[in-house]
């Protein structure tokens, strides 16, 4: 069925939320179309809907200028559900009360369900539910009840059965709210009374129309990374225009993984990819980055970097006379983290949406397959072109490569040891709480318990990132932070980590059973010995929430003994954090 010209019988209002486009895509996986406008459409827009969703958001509902929604919808009698900033908006707007927590609550949280509601239908009375706020309902407005409680958060859902309203402060919507899909059916069905009218069909045929819609008599130049989203996105437009129109390179800027290159080199022989080569730019990349420590000054160096050796890469072609466009393979998440939606807070800018890019993308030449998937659909089209399993259920790795996954220090600077026997070590990494972006010291303590480090980040405010100590070559009290930037020296002893804890990850069988499995350098040491090693094993479905994994001890140990041994390394770290405080990546 074309969804073009379905009417859409739930609409999801965006207060900027990062998950905002995952409601949708959850709803529609319910069989119901579900479109994403606004917070602040007016309410005649919704006269056909069958219901309303707010979404969550990083603003606070009693600063000025936050996301609000048009007070007719709340009075419409159309059904509404309001998650996490949309529960506390739909609260403020209806006169309850909204305040700020004594503690933030971020990442897995247990709920009890309060009293019978028509949203909890069928619902396991404890569940875990995922959680990423630090403001919450006080009191909520005349005619709510209140549905459910988590240890930290006295109102975790709220609901009014005479209106249809209901808001909760946890995200259903995230695979890691073990009932989510369980609590939106009842909304959508249950409350709603929506009918199934959606099927996803096959998306290939409409994927590989719209290329053509978008290249017109054009060409594309594709500027690869060897991962599963440019590779899927090259075969789509190889499908979609033929060998001939779409040429490709792939560019070695030395922050990539051991053998990489050769790997990339045998992938699109593979696919028939006639006009493909490889740029080596090493010196390029790492020229430009000695000294940079600050996140989004290396990423920015990174895409503007991309960007100047594409353009000499096009001027050395046919591909700058306005018959070529480059094509990308970006993905919906690289968006949203961006900034790229209405209201949506900047997490960290991805080197394919930097302002080289942007400029192109104003001009009309850039398509981007893929703009609109998660990485699991992105891994799901694979299959349907037939790429191999060995390469679509590789790890996703970052366009900018290892570059952030090395850490640096603009100063030399001691760690602080805290009352409880804890340490603060002021080696900052990004975060992602309350859908806002944080710049936050790493917590290091003396175990690797992840409900202990859960709640360390939601009680300590200075936080974003607990690491648990795995092994030592110099005790903890001789370890500080030591002035770094990234250099040959440091990539290849990250490169050379990587490698060992891929092989033995491999080995064990432990690769299988993570999303994700990055390594991380940072810079903590002392007596020669510059740099430690952070092990961040996660598992996820899309990359907007990721699970902290336990490793068994067994192979942490092996992995500890061999990154020890490694020349340079201080200490072995294990990243407790799951995803909302932390990102994925560090940086």
């Amino acid at each position: 069925m074309n969804d073009l010209v379905l009417e859409p019988q739930i609409y999801i209002l965006d207060t900027g939320g990062q998950y905002t486009h995952l409601i949708a895509r959850k709803v529609r996986e319910l069989g119901v179309y579900a479109e994403v406008v606004s917070s602040e459409t007016e309410a005649t827009r919704f006269s056909k809907a069958k219901g309303v969703i707010i979404s969550g958001g990083p603003s606070s509902v009693y600063e000025k200028g936050s996301p609000y929604v048009d007070q007719a919808v709340l009075g419409q009698g159309v059904p509404m559900l309001g998650i996490c900033y949309g529960q506390q908006l739909m609260a403020f707007q209806l006169d309850g009360q909204v305040r700020q927590g004594n503690k933030g609550e971020y990442g897995l949280a247990h709920l009890a369900i309060d009293g019978a509601s028509p949203l909890f239908r069928d619902v396991a009375n404890h569940q875990q539910v995922w959680m990423s706020h630090r403001d919450t309902v006080f009191a909520p407005p005349t005619g709510f009840s209140i549905l459910a409680h988590t240890d930290t958060c006295a109102i975790a859902a709220i609901g009014n059965e005479s209106t249809r309203q209901y808001g909760v402060q946890f995200h259903p919507e995230v695979v890691h709210t073990t009932e989510g899909r369980k609590i939106l059916r009842n909304f959508v069905f249950a409350i709603c009374g929506c009918t199934e009218d959606w099927q996803p069909a096959s998306r290939i045929p409409v994927v590989e129309q719209q290329i053509r819609d978008v290249a017109g008599d054009r060409n594309i130049f594709f500027f690869v990374s060897g991962g599963v989203d440019s590779t899927v996105a090259y075969t789509l437009c190889l499908r979609a225009l033929g060998e001939a129109r779409v040429h490709g390179a792939y560019v070695d800027t030395g922050l990539m993984r051991e053998d990489e290159t050769e790997f990339v080199r045998g992938i699109f022989d593979s696919l028939g990819a006639r006009h493909f080569r490889i740029e080596l730019a090493q010196e390029d990349f790492l020229e430009a980055l000695d000294g940079v420590v600050e996140p989004e000054r290396k990423r920015k160096i990174i895409g503007e970097k991309f960007v100047e050796i594409q353009e000499g890469v096009l001027e050395s072609g046919p591909y700058l006379d306005g018959h070529w466009i480059l094509g990308q393979g970006t993905i919906y998440p690289d968006t949203i983290e961006s900034g790229g939606t209405a209201k949506a807070d900047l997490i960290k800018t991805h080197h394919n949406r930097v302002a080289g890019i942007q400029k192109l993308m104003a001009e009309n030449r850039i398509v981007e397959p893929l703009a609109s998937f998660y990485k699991d659909e992105v891994r799901e089209i694979g299959r349907e072109l037939g790429l191999p399993a060995a390469f679509l259920d590789r790890h996703p790795f970052p366009g900018p490569g290892l570059g952030i996954r090395c850490l640096g220090a603009e100063r030399d600077e001691p760690i602080e040891l805290l009352a409880d026997g804890s340490w603060i070590a002021p080696v900052h990494s990004v975060g992602v709480q309350g859908d806002s972006r944080s710049y936050r010291p790493v917590l290091i303590v003396d175990h690797l318990d992840h409900a202990r480090a859960t709640e360390a980040i939601n009680a300590n405010q200075r936080v974003n990132r607990v690491i648990g100590i795995v092994g030592l070559n110099l005790p903890l009290e001789r370890l500080s932070v030591i002035a770094s930037s990234i250099t040959p020296d440091r990539m290849d002893r990250l490169r050379r980590s990587d490698a060992i804890v891929r092989r033995l990850s491999l080995q064990a069988g432990f690769d299988a059973q993570v999303w994700q499995f990055p390594v991380v350098l940072i810079p903590i040491g002392g007596d020669g010995l510059p740099d430690s090693v952070v092990l961040r094993p996660i598992h996820s479905v899309d990359g907007m929430t990721a699970q902290s994994v336990v490793m068994p001890e067994t192979l942490r140990n092996g992995m500890r003994d061999a990154l020890l041994a490694v020349p340079g390394v201080a200490a072995v770290f294990y990243d407790l954090t799951h995803k909302p405080p932390g990102t994925i990546e560090w940086e």
